[in-house]
């Protein structure tokens, strides 16, 4: 009986005679990738490349990032009006002869208690507790100075006329004093303004915490021609 070989038993057989050949082929590649020269083409003339280089670079710079502060407590402070023309008296200081003992200095001898004066709050302020009052309230002022006022004859002949505003204080004791004109019309309307507010009778003084303060006062005074 004859034994029949396959084509793929005949393949096989073969294979290590066609790993051989595929070895040599791929060797041979190899070597002529070694062995080939490429040609080195000379660089074509572009001509002569001008670079346009700035004379100042300027190197832009990154400010730093500013920190949000937090804004500052404000305090608000009152202000006050403080007579500067208030005279003050000088005052010497009086020494006594005091005796040395074993137990120091004797205080009281050191004090006169018969010049004890009480100290006077001279500040003068703009708002208070209790404001000053007119006898009979804003009503009862504006008809007293309606009635005070006696119209300058100057001022008449001239056809003058305008609103003078006039400041002044209102003492402890109910008393009006240092008055002034901020802002006048006429001389002679101004000193009619001033007559006016210098002969008012005595206030309702004003106070800051029971106690009756100093306080500034504005009030406006119209002429007016009919």
């Amino acid at each position: 009986m004859e034994t029949k070989k396959t084509k793929k038993a005949d393949l096989e057989n073969k294979r290590p005679l066609l790993l051989s050949i595929g070895l040599v082929i791929s060797l041979s590649f190899t070597l002529l990738a070694f062995s080939w020269k490429t040609p080195i083409k000379e660089m074509d003339d572009f001509g002569q490349v001008q670079w346009d280089i700035p004379d100042d670079v300027i190197i832009p710079l990154t400010k730093p990032e500013k920190k949000e502060l937090a804004p500052p407590v404000q305090t608000v402070t009152e202000f006050v009006l403080v007579d500067n023309e208030t005279e003050i008296d000088d005052q010497e200081l009086d020494i006594f002869d005091t005796e040395m003992t074993d137990e120091g200095i004797d205080v009281n001898a050191l004090i006169d208690k018969n010049r004890e004066e009480e100290l006077v709050d001279e500040t003068v302020y703009f708002f208070v507790d209790e404001m000053p009052e007119f006898p009979g309230g804003m009503e009862a002022l504006l008809r007293y100075i309606a009635k005070a006022v006696d119209y300058p004859v100057v001022a008449k002949e001239n056809g003058i006329q305008g609103k003078v505003y006039l400041n002044f204080v209102v003492n402890t004791n109910g008393q009006v004093s240092d008055a002034t004109v901020v802002r006048g019309v006429d001389p002679s309307l101004d000193k009619e303004a001033l007559r006016v507010v210098n002969s008012m009778p005595l206030w309702r003084p004003g106070k800051q915490a029971g106690k009756a303060v100093r306080v500034a006062y504005h009030v406006p005074i119209s002429f007016v021609l009919q």
